[in-house]
Protein backbone atom coordinates (compact mmCIF):
# COMPACT_ATOMS: atom_id res chain seq x y z
CA UNK A 1 0.00 0.00 0.00
CA UNK A 2 1.15 3.20 -0.86
CA UNK A 3 -0.92 6.69 0.95
CA UNK A 4 0.08 9.58 -0.74
CA UNK A 5 -2.85 12.28 0.70
CA UNK A 6 -3.08 15.38 0.96
CA UNK A 7 -3.98 17.02 5.10
CA UNK A 8 -7.65 17.37 6.05
CA UNK A 9 -7.93 20.71 6.60
CA UNK A 10 -8.49 21.38 10.43
CA UNK A 11 -7.92 18.66 11.49
CA UNK A 12 -5.15 16.22 10.31
CA UNK A 13 -1.37 17.47 8.38
CA UNK A 14 -1.02 15.12 5.58
CA UNK A 15 1.69 13.06 7.79
CA UNK A 16 -0.90 12.48 10.57
CA UNK A 17 -3.37 11.11 7.60
CA UNK A 18 -0.26 8.84 6.36
CA UNK A 19 0.18 7.53 10.43
CA UNK A 20 -3.75 6.88 11.12
CA UNK A 21 -4.65 5.37 7.75
CA UNK A 22 -1.06 2.88 8.34
CA UNK A 23 -2.46 2.47 11.75
CA UNK A 24 -6.11 0.97 10.89
CA UNK A 25 -4.16 -1.00 8.15
CA UNK A 26 -2.21 -2.57 10.09
CA UNK A 27 -4.97 -3.07 12.81
CA UNK A 28 -6.44 -5.71 10.28
CA UNK A 29 -3.22 -6.77 8.22
CA UNK A 30 -0.37 -6.59 10.64
CA UNK A 31 2.98 -7.41 8.87
CA UNK A 32 1.85 -5.18 5.86
CA UNK A 33 4.11 -3.76 3.46
CA UNK A 34 2.73 0.05 3.78
CA UNK A 35 4.91 3.69 2.71
CA UNK A 36 3.82 6.59 3.26
CA UNK A 37 4.30 9.44 0.80
CA UNK A 38 2.52 12.69 2.18
CA UNK A 39 1.67 15.13 -0.83
CA UNK A 40 0.20 18.81 -1.47
CA UNK A 41 -0.38 20.85 -4.18
CA UNK A 42 1.63 23.55 -3.01
CA UNK A 43 -0.71 25.23 -0.67
CA UNK A 44 -0.97 24.89 2.65
CA UNK A 45 1.27 21.75 3.77
CA UNK A 46 3.53 22.11 1.04
CA UNK A 47 6.88 22.26 2.96
CA UNK A 48 5.94 19.49 5.48
CA UNK A 49 5.19 17.13 2.57
CA UNK A 50 8.64 18.06 1.62
CA UNK A 51 10.21 17.78 4.75
CA UNK A 52 8.40 14.43 5.00
CA UNK A 53 9.98 13.24 1.77
CA UNK A 54 13.62 13.74 3.35
CA UNK A 55 14.06 17.15 2.60
CA UNK A 56 15.86 19.70 5.18
CA UNK A 57 13.89 22.03 6.50
CA UNK A 58 15.10 25.22 7.30
CA UNK A 59 13.70 28.31 9.58
CA UNK A 60 14.24 32.15 9.47
CA UNK A 61 12.12 34.91 10.93
CA UNK A 62 10.20 36.83 8.08
CA UNK A 63 7.84 39.31 7.68
CA UNK A 64 3.92 38.01 8.35
CA UNK A 65 1.30 39.57 5.96
CA UNK A 66 0.87 42.60 8.09
CA UNK A 67 4.58 43.22 8.98
CA UNK A 68 4.96 41.50 12.34
CA UNK A 69 7.67 38.87 12.78
CA UNK A 70 6.73 35.07 11.82
CA UNK A 71 8.44 32.09 12.00
CA UNK A 72 8.38 30.67 8.53
CA UNK A 73 10.12 27.54 6.81
CA UNK A 74 11.31 26.48 3.56
CA UNK A 75 12.29 22.90 2.09
CA UNK A 76 15.83 22.54 0.60
CA UNK A 77 17.25 19.42 -0.80
CA UNK A 78 20.66 19.43 -2.60
CA UNK A 79 19.92 22.38 -4.81
CA UNK A 80 16.36 21.99 -4.82
CA UNK A 81 14.22 24.49 -2.45
CA UNK A 82 10.46 24.16 -1.97
CA UNK A 83 8.77 27.73 -1.06
CA UNK A 84 5.60 27.58 0.22
CA UNK A 85 4.08 31.24 0.18
CA UNK A 86 1.14 30.54 2.89
CA UNK A 87 4.41 30.10 5.40
CA UNK A 88 5.23 33.73 5.50
CA UNK A 89 1.66 35.81 3.82
CA UNK A 90 -0.64 32.96 4.46
CA UNK A 91 -4.28 33.82 6.04
CA UNK A 92 -3.05 31.95 9.31
CA UNK A 93 -0.53 34.20 10.11
CA UNK A 94 -2.69 37.14 10.36
CA UNK A 95 -4.66 37.27 13.84
CA UNK A 96 -7.52 35.03 14.79
CA UNK A 97 -10.14 36.60 13.09
CA UNK A 98 -8.80 39.86 11.66
CA UNK A 99 -9.00 40.11 7.82
CA UNK A 100 -6.69 43.27 5.59
CA UNK A 101 -7.44 42.53 2.25
CA UNK A 102 -6.32 45.78 1.23
CA UNK A 103 -2.54 45.83 3.64
CA UNK A 104 -1.53 42.59 3.50
CA UNK A 105 1.61 42.23 2.08
CA UNK A 106 4.20 39.67 0.67
CA UNK A 107 7.14 40.43 1.69
CA UNK A 108 7.78 37.88 3.82
CA UNK A 109 7.34 35.52 0.78
CA UNK A 110 10.01 37.52 -0.71
CA UNK A 111 12.39 37.11 1.85
CA UNK A 112 12.04 33.18 1.86
CA UNK A 113 12.75 33.33 -1.79
CA UNK A 114 16.09 35.41 -0.62
CA UNK A 115 16.78 32.70 1.66
CA UNK A 116 16.90 29.95 -0.52
CA UNK A 117 18.89 31.78 -2.62
CA UNK A 118 21.53 32.21 0.20
CA UNK A 119 21.47 28.48 0.72
CA UNK A 120 22.12 27.80 -2.69
CA UNK A 121 18.85 26.34 -4.40
CA UNK A 122 18.87 26.59 -8.35
CA UNK A 123 16.15 25.56 -8.36
CA UNK A 124 13.16 27.00 -6.19
CA UNK A 125 9.57 25.22 -6.34
CA UNK A 126 7.50 27.78 -5.06
CA UNK A 127 3.77 26.83 -4.15
CA UNK A 128 1.23 29.49 -4.08
CA UNK A 129 -1.56 29.19 -2.15
CA UNK A 130 -3.92 30.01 0.88
CA UNK A 131 -2.97 33.89 0.90
CA UNK A 132 -3.75 36.87 3.18
CA UNK A 133 -2.90 38.59 0.44
CA UNK A 134 -3.81 40.44 -3.06
CA UNK A 135 -1.23 42.68 -3.75
CA UNK A 136 -0.05 41.33 -7.22
CA UNK A 137 3.37 39.84 -5.64
CA UNK A 138 4.46 43.44 -5.07
CA UNK A 139 5.26 42.91 -1.72
CA UNK A 140 7.59 39.70 -2.69
CA UNK A 141 9.02 41.76 -5.25
CA UNK A 142 10.30 44.68 -2.73
CA UNK A 143 11.93 42.24 -0.62
CA UNK A 144 14.09 40.92 -3.81
CA UNK A 145 15.40 44.27 -4.92
CA UNK A 146 12.67 46.01 -6.50
CA UNK A 147 11.25 50.07 -5.70
CA UNK A 148 7.57 51.09 -5.95
CA UNK A 149 7.56 54.58 -5.67
CA UNK A 150 4.53 57.22 -5.53
CA UNK A 151 4.53 60.60 -6.67
CA UNK A 152 6.46 61.90 -4.02
CA UNK A 153 9.40 59.38 -4.27
CA UNK A 154 8.30 57.37 -1.22
CA UNK A 155 7.57 54.03 -1.23
CA UNK A 156 3.82 53.18 -1.40
CA UNK A 157 2.23 51.62 1.51
CA UNK A 158 1.97 47.69 1.69
CA UNK A 159 -0.89 45.66 0.60
CA UNK A 160 -3.24 45.83 -2.43
CA UNK A 161 -4.68 48.86 -1.87
CA UNK A 162 -1.57 50.93 -1.59
CA UNK A 163 -0.92 50.33 -5.14
CA UNK A 164 -3.44 52.96 -6.52
CA UNK A 165 -0.41 55.33 -5.27
CA UNK A 166 1.91 53.86 -7.41
CA UNK A 167 3.61 56.39 -9.78
CA UNK A 168 7.08 54.85 -10.85
CA UNK A 169 8.47 51.09 -10.75
CA UNK A 170 12.13 50.04 -10.78
CA UNK A 171 12.74 46.55 -11.13
CA UNK A 172 16.26 46.77 -11.91
CA UNK A 173 17.89 46.45 -8.64
CA UNK A 174 16.12 42.82 -8.40
CA UNK A 175 18.45 40.12 -6.98
CA UNK A 176 21.00 39.46 -9.78
CA UNK A 177 20.42 35.17 -8.79
CA UNK A 178 17.33 35.15 -9.92
CA UNK A 179 18.32 35.46 -13.44
CA UNK A 180 20.36 31.70 -13.07
CA UNK A 181 17.28 29.82 -11.20
CA UNK A 182 14.94 27.84 -12.75
CA UNK A 183 11.94 29.14 -10.30
CA UNK A 184 8.96 27.13 -10.91
CA UNK A 185 5.31 28.32 -9.78
CA UNK A 186 3.54 26.13 -8.33
CA UNK A 187 -0.44 26.29 -8.00
CA UNK A 188 -4.15 25.04 -7.92
CA UNK A 189 -5.75 28.29 -9.85
CA UNK A 190 -5.23 29.54 -13.67
CA UNK A 191 -6.97 32.92 -12.73
CA UNK A 192 -5.64 35.82 -14.46
CA UNK A 193 -5.13 38.99 -12.36
CA UNK A 194 -7.92 41.06 -13.10
CA UNK A 195 -11.20 41.37 -14.14
CA UNK A 196 -14.16 39.05 -13.57
CA UNK A 197 -12.37 36.19 -13.07
CA UNK A 198 -8.75 37.81 -11.37
CA UNK A 199 -7.78 37.56 -7.84
CA UNK A 200 -9.43 40.03 -6.33
CA UNK A 201 -12.96 39.26 -7.76
CA UNK A 202 -12.85 35.71 -7.27
CA UNK A 203 -10.59 35.10 -4.29
CA UNK A 204 -11.02 38.91 -2.81
CA UNK A 205 -13.93 38.21 -0.39
CA UNK A 206 -12.05 34.97 1.22
CA UNK A 207 -9.80 37.55 2.33
CA UNK A 208 -12.44 39.50 4.44
CA UNK A 209 -12.99 41.59 1.00
CA UNK A 210 -16.15 43.38 0.32
CA UNK A 211 -17.67 44.45 -2.92
CA UNK A 212 -16.14 48.03 -2.39
CA UNK A 213 -12.32 46.81 -1.90
CA UNK A 214 -12.63 44.25 -4.65
CA UNK A 215 -13.46 47.28 -6.87
CA UNK A 216 -10.25 48.96 -5.57
CA UNK A 217 -8.04 45.84 -5.55
CA UNK A 218 -9.06 44.97 -8.86
CA UNK A 219 -8.54 49.06 -10.26
CA UNK A 220 -5.11 49.39 -8.08
CA UNK A 221 -3.83 46.07 -9.76
CA UNK A 222 -4.43 46.95 -13.03
CA UNK A 223 -2.61 51.04 -12.50
CA UNK A 224 0.13 48.58 -11.41
CA UNK A 225 0.20 46.38 -14.77
CA UNK A 226 -0.16 49.96 -16.36
CA UNK A 227 2.97 51.37 -14.36
CA UNK A 228 4.85 48.15 -15.05
CA UNK A 229 4.43 48.63 -18.88
CA UNK A 230 6.60 51.53 -18.89
CA UNK A 231 9.87 50.02 -17.41
CA UNK A 232 9.27 45.97 -19.18
CA UNK A 233 6.80 47.16 -22.16
CA UNK A 234 4.39 44.60 -23.37
CA UNK A 235 5.49 41.45 -21.49
CA UNK A 236 4.35 43.36 -18.21
CA UNK A 237 -0.17 43.14 -19.41
CA UNK A 238 1.02 39.84 -21.13
CA UNK A 239 2.18 38.23 -17.65
CA UNK A 240 -1.06 39.84 -16.28
CA UNK A 241 -3.18 37.67 -18.51
CA UNK A 242 -1.09 34.60 -18.24
CA UNK A 243 -2.77 31.58 -16.25
CA UNK A 244 -1.54 31.74 -12.39
CA UNK A 245 -1.06 35.01 -12.67
CA UNK A 246 -3.90 35.22 -9.91
CA UNK A 247 -2.71 32.90 -7.68
CA UNK A 248 -2.33 33.63 -3.98
CA UNK A 249 -3.86 36.87 -4.65
CA UNK A 250 -1.68 37.91 -7.63
CA UNK A 251 1.36 36.35 -6.04
CA UNK A 252 1.71 34.56 -9.45
CA UNK A 253 1.96 37.59 -11.47
CA UNK A 254 4.92 38.85 -9.31
CA UNK A 255 6.77 35.61 -10.17
CA UNK A 256 6.01 35.42 -13.63
CA UNK A 257 7.32 38.97 -14.23
CA UNK A 258 10.77 37.20 -12.71
CA UNK A 259 10.71 34.45 -15.42
CA UNK A 260 8.72 31.53 -13.55
CA UNK A 261 7.19 28.54 -15.29
CA UNK A 262 3.64 27.78 -13.81
CA UNK A 263 2.47 24.31 -13.49
CA UNK A 264 -0.10 22.23 -11.92
CA UNK A 265 1.07 22.20 -8.06
CA UNK A 266 0.43 18.55 -7.45
CA UNK A 267 2.75 18.27 -10.84
CA UNK A 268 5.62 19.46 -9.45
CA UNK A 269 5.03 18.27 -6.22
CA UNK A 270 4.69 14.39 -7.37
CA UNK A 271 8.20 14.77 -8.99
CA UNK A 272 9.64 16.70 -6.56
CA UNK A 273 8.37 14.37 -3.50
CA UNK A 274 9.70 11.22 -5.57
CA UNK A 275 5.83 9.84 -6.55
CA UNK A 276 6.88 7.71 -9.57
CA UNK A 277 9.49 5.62 -8.12
CA UNK A 278 7.16 5.08 -5.05
CA UNK A 279 4.20 4.14 -7.39
CA UNK A 280 6.34 1.29 -9.45
CA UNK A 281 6.43 -0.95 -5.90
CA UNK A 282 2.87 -0.41 -4.71
CA UNK A 283 -0.11 -2.59 -5.85
CA UNK A 284 -2.60 -0.19 -4.48
CA UNK A 285 -2.66 3.40 -4.00
CA UNK A 286 -4.49 5.43 -0.63
CA UNK A 287 -5.48 9.53 -1.64
CA UNK A 288 -7.43 11.77 0.11
CA UNK A 289 -7.96 15.07 1.39
CA UNK A 290 -10.76 16.86 3.77
CA UNK A 291 -13.48 17.27 1.22
CA UNK A 292 -13.86 15.51 -1.76
CA UNK A 293 -15.75 18.32 -4.04
CA UNK A 294 -16.11 19.81 -7.39
CA UNK A 295 -12.85 21.45 -6.19
CA UNK A 296 -10.74 18.38 -6.11
CA UNK A 297 -11.46 17.61 -9.73
CA UNK A 298 -9.49 21.00 -10.86
CA UNK A 299 -6.15 20.68 -9.70
CA UNK A 300 -6.09 19.30 -5.83
CA UNK A 301 -4.16 16.88 -4.98
CA UNK A 302 -6.22 13.36 -4.98
CA UNK A 303 -6.69 14.21 -8.36
CA UNK A 304 -3.45 14.94 -9.28
CA UNK A 305 -2.86 11.14 -7.73
CA UNK A 306 -5.30 9.13 -9.08
CA UNK A 307 -4.66 10.64 -12.39
CA UNK A 308 -1.05 9.70 -12.18
CA UNK A 309 -1.28 6.28 -11.00
CA UNK A 310 -4.07 5.29 -13.50
CA UNK A 311 -1.59 5.63 -16.21
CA UNK A 312 0.35 3.33 -14.84
CA UNK A 313 -2.02 1.01 -14.42
CA UNK A 314 -1.99 1.44 -10.50
CA UNK A 315 -5.67 0.70 -8.48
CA UNK A 316 -6.62 4.08 -6.15
CA UNK A 317 -8.68 4.66 -3.97
CA UNK A 318 -9.45 7.48 -1.56
CA UNK A 319 -10.74 8.76 1.73
CA UNK A 320 -11.79 11.82 2.91
CA UNK A 321 -13.79 13.54 5.70
CA UNK A 322 -16.75 14.79 3.52
CA UNK A 323 -18.06 13.57 -0.23
CA UNK A 324 -19.55 15.73 -2.27
CA UNK A 325 -19.08 14.34 -6.14
CA UNK A 326 -21.31 11.40 -7.56
CA UNK A 327 -19.71 8.47 -8.58
CA UNK A 328 -19.82 9.14 -12.29
CA UNK A 329 -17.26 11.81 -11.19
CA UNK A 330 -15.32 9.83 -8.73
CA UNK A 331 -15.14 7.39 -11.86
CA UNK A 332 -13.76 9.67 -14.16
CA UNK A 333 -11.13 10.66 -11.57
CA UNK A 334 -9.73 7.30 -11.63
CA UNK A 335 -10.66 6.74 -8.24
CA UNK A 336 -12.36 3.29 -7.28
CA UNK A 337 -13.91 3.65 -4.52
CA UNK A 338 -13.80 6.35 -2.06
CA UNK A 339 -14.31 5.89 2.46
CA UNK A 340 -15.55 9.20 3.54
CA UNK A 341 -15.33 9.67 7.39
CA UNK A 342 -19.43 10.92 7.28
CA UNK A 343 -20.44 7.18 6.15
CA UNK A 344 -18.69 6.57 9.63
CA UNK A 345 -19.95 9.58 12.36
CA UNK A 346 -22.51 11.54 9.80
CA UNK A 347 -22.27 14.35 12.36
CA UNK A 348 -19.69 16.58 10.95
CA UNK A 349 -18.22 18.45 13.88
CA UNK A 350 -17.84 15.34 15.66
CA UNK A 351 -16.06 14.31 12.25
CA UNK A 352 -13.61 16.97 12.32
CA UNK A 353 -12.72 16.64 15.93
CA UNK A 354 -12.39 12.52 15.97
CA UNK A 355 -10.84 12.58 12.49
CA UNK A 356 -8.24 10.29 13.41
CA UNK A 357 -9.60 7.68 15.14
CA UNK A 358 -12.42 7.81 12.08
CA UNK A 359 -9.91 7.41 9.77
CA UNK A 360 -8.10 4.19 11.40
CA UNK A 361 -11.88 2.41 10.93
CA UNK A 362 -11.93 3.62 7.30
CA UNK A 363 -8.68 2.47 7.31
CA UNK A 364 -9.64 -0.97 8.54
CA UNK A 365 -12.68 -1.40 5.98
CA UNK A 366 -9.94 -0.88 3.33
CA UNK A 367 -8.04 -3.88 4.31
CA UNK A 368 -10.91 -5.63 4.64
CA UNK A 369 -12.56 -4.79 1.30
CA UNK A 370 -9.02 -4.77 -0.82
CA UNK A 371 -6.61 -7.18 1.55
CA UNK A 372 -8.26 -9.63 3.56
Amino acid sequence: MLIAADKFKGSLTAVEVAERVTAGLRRSVPDLDVRALPVADGGDGTVDAAVAAGFERRELAVAGPLGHEVTAAFALRGDTAVVEMAEASGLGRLPKGVFAPLTASTYGSGELLRAALDAGARTIVFGVGGSATTDGGAGMLSALGARFLDAEGEPVPPGGGGLAELASADLSGLDERLASVELVLAGDVDNPLTGPKGAPAVYGPQKGASPDDVETLDAALAHYVKVLEVSLGARAAACAAAPGAGAAGGLGYGALLLGAGFRPGIEVMLDVLGFAPALEWASLVITGEGSLDEQTLHGKAPAGVAAAARAEGKEVVAVCGRLALLPEAIGRAGIRRVYPLTAIEPDLAKCLAEAGPLLEQAAEQIARDFLI
